[in-house]
């Protein structure tokens, strides 16, 4: 039935012609003789002109049981219109509903945040959320031809460990046959460090999890990271990665999905203003001037989003908050061998208040200092054996960070909410649909 249908990307090819177009009724209004149908397809949408004198009598009376959401086949010609979404117009031959629709929930109306993610399933169809889908699916894009580009393998780390990556307390955790206590993996990040011994440059992408009860909007339970890890590259180098990744994103989507984020109805300014070389300041530096703005952080303590959204106001690129104290951090980051109260590290910070998008360091490659460190933290030591493995069998200097897909959709989209960048997103308080 859809072989020789046109989708409306592709209408400009059919100019002055007939085609047919699969989809939505998006919009609709009658007028006595004359129909004005909004058709969307998952590519755009155009206005489809049903007039009485030009179709046949099932076609019209098909206009009866037209609602939103309604799924029909229209045929008909394909009209330059300057005026119209996209440039085209179609007036149609004919017209055949394919799929009826009950009254649709979602209406043109203030709904509740809940409401609206109750419904998740069908807000996905709103033109705003459809953008922010597409403009999701270039960042992935693009992460993918940067890395690829660069002479990275992808490496696919696995989802249940019995290794923790980050803070045993945002564990999810289920039993594992006869194994014990398996986790859901807050990271990938030891996993590639095994694989860029073999490799050099590597990287994983998926999805990872944390059990952090949190509801703020820079967070969720599941999310998506992309965690690269090279070998021989040490903090400095980890950072003029990042900076050059980042980069290449947000122009990689103003390239390319400039249409969305028109829909998005985001200021593409302060995007334009993202190149080499990114702001810097050390933590201690960080603190100080949190002090002197008022805070009473003391020096030892994380940054808060608070914090973060203090030291990048008025900043027009992302900022690196580097060497951190050590008790702030995991305990596989390096000891900085200026200051061993610190590690070699970084967070890089997204202006207009988005926060951290990356966390990243150079590892610790000394078998004796990362064994102290994992007994400090009081890991299983058992479970770390082969990680140490890596630094009693040709250890090396190597350094990753891990990008937080969700957030920086966020930050470019200008989404307030994590929960619209992300399908079904999935939070404390919500594990459906």
């Amino acid at each position: 039935m859809n072989a020789l249908h046109t989708s409306v990307r592709d209408l400009a090819s059919k100019a002055g012609q007939e085609t047919a177009l699969l989809g939505w009724i998006s919009q609709f209004r009658s007028s006595g003789k004359i129909a004005f149908l909004g058709l969307r397809d998952g590519t755009g949408t155009v206005q489809v002109v049903v007039a009485r004198n030009e179709v046949d009598d099932d076609s019209w009376d098909s206009i009866a049981d037209l609602a939103l959401e309604t799924s029909v086949r229209v045929t008909g010609s394909v009209r330059q219109d300057d005026r119209a979404p996209g440039g085209y117009e179609v007036t149609a031959s004919s017209l055949e509903v394919l799929g009826t629709a009950d009254e649709y929930p979602i209406q043109p109306k203030e709904h509740g945040v809940d409401f609206l993610l109750n419904h998740r399933h069908l807000w996905l169809r709103h033109g705003r959320q459809a953008a922010i889908m597409r403009v999701r699916d270039e960042v992935v894009k693009a992460i993918r031809d940067f890395f690829y580009d660069r002479d990275f393998v992808l490496v696919d780390s696995p989802i249940l460990t019995g290794a923790i990556g980050e803070s045993a307390g945002t564990l999810f955790s289920t039993e594992y046959f006869d194994l014990g206590t398996a986790y859901l993996a807050q990271t990938g990040q030891l996993y590639v460090e095994a694989a860029a011994a073999a490799l050099g440059k590597v990287y994983c992408f998926g999805p990872t999890f944390r059990a952090e009860k949190s509801k703020t909007r820079r967070h969720l339970t599941e999310f998506w990271m992309v965690e690269p890890e090279v070998a021989w590259l040490d903090s400095e180098g980890n950072m003029l990665l990042q900076e050059e990744f980042v980069s290449f994103i947000v122009q990689r989507v103003l390239e390319r999905r400039r249409s969305d984020l028109d829909i998005l109805e985001r200021d593409v300014a302060p995007l334009e203003a993202i190149a080499p070389p990114f702001d810097r300041m050390s933590y201690t530096e960080a603190v100080d001037a949190l002090r002197a703005g008022g805070s009473d952080i003391e020096w030892g303590a994380d940054l808060g989003a608070e914090h973060e959204t203090v030291l990048t106001e008025g900043r027009q690129k992302p900022l690196f908050v580097y060497d951190y104290p050590v008790e702030a951090k995991a305990f596989y980051m390096k000891e900085n061998p200026e200051d061993p109260r610190t590690v070699k590290c970084n967070d890089l910070l997204a202006p207009e208040g988005y926060g951290e998008i990356i966390g990243g360091s150079q590892r610790e490659d000394d078998y004796d200092r990362l064994l102290a460190r994992i007994r400090e933290e009081g890991l299983p030591e058992r479970a770390y054996d082969w990680y140490l493995d890596l630094r009693r069998y040709g250890t090396f200097p190597h350094s990753g960070f891990g990008l937080g897909l969700e957030r920086t959709v966020a930050w470019i989209c200008g989404a307030p909410h994590l929960r619209e960048v992300i399908a079904f997103p999935r939070m404390m308080t919500r594990l459906t649909p």
